[in-house]
């Protein structure tokens, strides 16, 4: 008998949206969405679509994550970020359907010396983090059943992201100057599919109990953490063969040296032990994931 659910993502064009598209395949109807086909900004577009395809699952991976940008653009990131999950989680509370959403480890501040649990208090250093801060307050306050996942430095074999630039500029540059003093967890765009695949499937049969013992905020993240300049030493050593042994000087420096508008947190490492205590669900070690990427780009060549 076909599964009779119908899943519903949105931002399926994204390095994340492509991947959950991906670990879904097979659950059920799968309707996925970007920005060319619904304009987020248009609050009567979302509720259109979300009527007309009537999901038991809505699995929202659209973002606005141009954290630079955000500075200059802040209604649009707040639009994206903030509105667009406050309309979501009113229509899913109306119809029932489980919302799964995924915020940031930059809602918090960085003062921290320990990696962040959810009971810290968020305190957002840049306009990014603040508008993704505003959609777990607006989620929250609508009462819906939902998963939000904050999670962190995510990347993966598709998208904008930090290693397709590692290896982009590695081919156009003799040397690379990497911020070392900013600490989290690099977390592939594939991990974080199929770990919300595993806790949605979950739910779905049943083994979490009632909404009430599993609804709420969780952090999803690689183990252990590393820092930007450390991440690209690691795909370096692994990528050296694909750059025909040839790989730029890494020079490390400091945050206050690194031109950006948006200040960023020192340390984003999340915990995960609420992951794993309610769910059983542990991602691999940021290493380890890191080689399951690589691996993918190389069989695509």
């Amino acid at each position: 008998m076909s599964d009779p659910r119908r899943f519903l993502i949105l931002g399926a064009a994204g390095q994340v949206g492509r991947e959950l598209l991906r670990s879904f395949a097979g659950c059920g109807e799968i309707v996925g969405v970007d920005r060319e086909t619904v304009d987020l900004a248009q609050p009567d577009r979302i509720r259109d679509l979300l009527r007309r395809v009537s999901p038991h699952v809505i699995l929202n991976a659209a973002a606005y994550t141009a954290v630079d940008r955000a500075e200059t653009e802040p209604d649009l990131a707040f639009a994206v970020n903030a509105e667009v999950p406050r309309i979501l989680a009113e229509e899913a509370r109306q119809s029932g359907a489980l919302l799964v959403h995924y915020s940031t480890d930059y809602v918090f501040d960085g003062s921290k010396a320990e990696p962040w649990v959810e009971e810290d208090q968020p305190n957002p250093l840049n306009a990014y983090g603040a508008s993704k801060l505003a959609g777990e307050t607006a989620i929250r306050q609508t009462g819906v059943r939902c998963l939000t996942f904050r999670t962190s430095w995510v990347y993966g074999p598709h998208g904008n992201n930090f290693l397709l630039t590692m290896l982009r500029l590695a081919r156009e540059r003799e040397s690379l100057s990497i911020v070392s003093d900013q600490h989290g967890s690099p977390t592939p765009s594939i991990e974080l599919a199929n770990a919300t695949r595993a806790v949605v499937d979950g739910i779905v049969a049943g083994r979490y109990g009632s909404p009430g013992l599993w609804a709420g905020v969780y952090h999803m993240t690689c183990s252990g953490s590393t820092t930007w300049y450390g991440f690209a030493q690691a795909i370096f050593a692994r990528t050296r063969c694909r750059l025909g042994g040839r790989t730029p000087t890494l020079n490390p420096i400091t945050s206050a040296e690194y031109p950006a508008r948006a200040k960023r947190p020192r340390n984003s490492v999340l915990s995960n032990a609420r992951l794993n205590a309610r769910f059983g669900v542990r991602l691999p070690p940021w290493e380890t994931a890191l080689d399951t990427v690589i691996g993918v780009l190389s069989e695509s060549q």
